[in-house]
């Protein structure tokens, strides 16, 4: 058995409350051709060595994750962002095992188009980031060259990810302290959810 699998049996054994809705999408997932394996703490969905899906237990919901879900056509009107700043991804969110049940064909015909568009190699046009610096983090870069090379040399999303958490912080004293806090992953060339 490999970690991988080790891993995806903890996470479904370690479900409490939403063990048989995320077993049911799991075997939409398997039966579709998608190959199992795990990231990001959660089984991931792949083609041709691409991300295609994920699986996530929340308080509230089973959930399966489309990592370019926005590129889905979406003809029932069932996809949602998961988040305000989400700009690729988008989630299905499910209460019971009925529910996915009766959307298993619909399910199955968006996970198919996202398997496709990735076989095609088809992108998320992102536009040039639209977040401004919170001014501790333009300082905090400008008395640092090894932390602004470091965080220039992250991904965009990573970045974003960053100046999303410094800049929802209130105050000037906690977005100073979040940047200290983050300063060692960031120079590691990690995001703020990497492990």
């Amino acid at each position: 058995m490999s970690d991988d699998d080790r891993k995806i049996d903890a996470f479904f054994s370690d479900q409490e409350r939403w063990r048989e809705e995320l077993l049911a999408l799991r075997k939409i997932l398997l039966d579709c051709g998608l190959v199992e394996t795990f990231k990001w703490s959660s089984p991931c969905y792949t083609v041709d060595d691409g991300n295609v899906a994920l699986l996530w237990g929340f308080k509230d919901a089973a959930t399966l994750g489309f990592f370019k879900g926005v590129l889905l056509k979406d003809p029932e009107k069932i996809l949602i962002a998961p988040g305000e700043n989400s700009r690729s991804s988008r989630i299905l969110r499910f209460t019971g095992t009925a529910q996915i049940a009766g959307l298993e064909k619909t399910i199955k015909a968006y996970v198919r188009e996202a398997m496709e568009l990735e076989r095609a190699g088809a992108r998320v046009d992102m536009p040039k980031d639209d977040l401004d610096y919170p001014e501790e983090l333009v300082c905090a870069l400008g008395e640092d060259p090894e932390l602004q090379a470091a965080f220039e040399g992250l991904t965009p999303g990573r970045r974003r990810g960053y100046v999303l958490h410094f800049s929802q912080a209130k105050q000037s004293q906690t977005r100073r302290a979040r940047i200290e806090k983050h300063r060692s992953r960031i120079l590691a060339g990690k995001g703020m959810h990497d492990r």
